[in-house]
């Protein structure tokens, strides 16, 4: 007779057949689900992550040189790499500028007559495209492309290849920010603008003018952040040197106002006046040269407002540029898309603007700088052993053949009274010159703070 075993308590088995059953079920089914869900995640490992939506704005830093708003711009190109160039934000120039080697990058057809070339896609219909931080930026809405000849920037002495003119930037909100150096451009509605609001308006190709004053007469300003020269038509200019002989003023456009791309700078007018009027903001001593109205209408890419091609407004004249310069206190705003402008005040230090050496220079392509003209200072020539023509080689022995002329001027400024050491060649032979730092265009009359005034002309 077989016996049945009794199962104590502490029988390392004390189960019935029937729980065990039910566990072995329950650990196998956790088993399968295991497995299972091991192999959905192998699976979904060895597929490649989704890619990340475009960005719907960014903030990059930017490079203030010589009053031009410099980033860093990817080429989107047809074969689908991309290429890194420096790219100036320019918002008072209609037309798209491209650097030759650029050009061929994005594989346009150029054709070339004079000074400047045209360039057209190769393929019809092909896209032009850059990226900002991943963020896609169409060309194509630009029909023609210049491109100049005989320079590997889009104006001697400067970095950038290629610009982003203004009707391209009108289709963006976009926000300068001087005193931090920083760039944000974000589809309309993506930025939240502050600061004091004025009304802007906007012509077809995205040029800017704002209401303002001098004196008691209004004016509609045009705004060019893309460069660093205030300017007057010289009608407008005589009017105000003629009402106000005490301000300050000189001929010759050194420090920001020397902008390198015209022979004829030596001759501009400078003066300074005391209040301007911009929209709800009031700017003081603000320096002016007195351009004549065909530099006044984009035939350069540098210098660039478009004044006389907006349309006038009843009651209004059309002939003052503000630039960069006035504004590097302030975040501006540009709300395009409800024909805005914002001013934020980032800072109130006063920087001195003209306290620099008196020399004139224009970039010779990347061998350096010829000194085209010496501004005068109380009567008698600022750097008196220097002749036009001459060549300037370094600075406090700081070869200045490969410098953009924004580096240039930043050795050639300083506290007036403070020497450099030039290094200047002349028909093939180096010399050395010691030259002193003048305060030009002393401050207008009335401010406490005005160090010395160049001669009154």
């Amino acid at each position: 007779m077989r016996c049945k075993r009794k199962l104590s308590r502490n029988d390392p088995f004390p189960w019935s057949d029937k729980k065990y059953d039910s566990l072995t079920l329950r650990f196998t089914t956790a088993l399968v689900f295991l497995i299972a869900t091991t192999a959905v995640l192998a699976q979904n490992a060895s597929k490649p992550a989704p890619p990340a939506s475009e960005p719907k704005s960014v903030t990059v830093p930017f490079t203030l040189d010589q009053g031009r708003v410099v980033i860093d711009v990817d080429l989107l190109l047809p074969d689908g790499s991309t290429q890194r160039v420096r790219g100036w934000a320019d918002n008072g120039n209609p037309d798209l500028f491209m650097s030759q080697r650029v050009a061929g990058l994005m594989k346009l057809a150029v054709f070339c007559a004079g000074q400047v070339c045209t360039g057209t896609p190769e393929s019809p219909g092909a896209a032009l495209e850059i990226a900002i931080r991943g963020m896609k930026i169409s060309l194509s809405p630009m029909k023609e492309i210049k491109i100049p000849a005989g320079t590997p920037a889009l104006v001697p002495g400067m970095s950038a290849e290629i610009n982003i003119p203004a009707p391209i930037l009108r289709k963006y909100d976009v926000l300068i920010n001087f005193p931090d150096r920083e760039l944000t451009i974000g589809l309309p509605g993506q930025l939240k603008f502050n600061g004091v609001k004025s009304k802007m308006r906007v012509n077809a190709d995205g040029l800017i003018q704002i209401p303002g004053k001098i004196g008691n007469q209004n004016y509609d300003l045009g705004l060019d952040l893309g460069s660093s020269v205030n300017a007057l038509s010289e009608e407008l200019f005589d009017k105000l040197a003629n009402a106000h002989p005490d301000w300050p003023h000189m001929t010759g456009t050194v420090g920001p106002f020397n902008s390198g791309e015209l022979t004829s700078e030596p001759k501009w007018r400078v003066m300074r006046l005391d209040r301007v009027q911009c929209g709800p903001l009031f700017l003081t001593d603000l320096a002016v040269a007195g351009l004549p109205r065909d530099r006044l209408t984009g035939m350069t890419p540098g210098l660039t407002s478009g004044l006389t091609s907006i349309d006038q407004r009843p009651g209004f004249i059309t002939a003052v540029v503000l630039s960069s310069e006035a504004l590097l206190n302030y975040r501006v705003g540009l709300d395009y898309a409800h024909s805005s402008v914002y001013f934020d005040i980032g800072r109130t230090v006063r920087f001195p603007d003209f306290d620099v050496v008196g020399l004139i220079l224009r970039p010779k392509g990347d061998t350096g700088f010829t000194i085209v003209g010496v501004a005068d200072f109380d009567g008698n020539p600022s750097v008196p052993d220097v002749q036009a023509g001459d060549h300037l080689v370094a600075i406090d022995d700081i070869p200045v053949a490969e410098s953009t002329l924004g580096q240039v001027w930043s050795l050639l400024e300083g506290p007036p009274g403070q020497e450099r050491k030039l290094t200047i060649e002349r028909s093939g032979k180096p010399f050395t010159v010691v030259a002193r730092v003048q305060h030009f265009l002393g401050d207008a009359p009335g401010n406490n703070e005005t160090k010395g005034k160049s001669k009154q002309n």
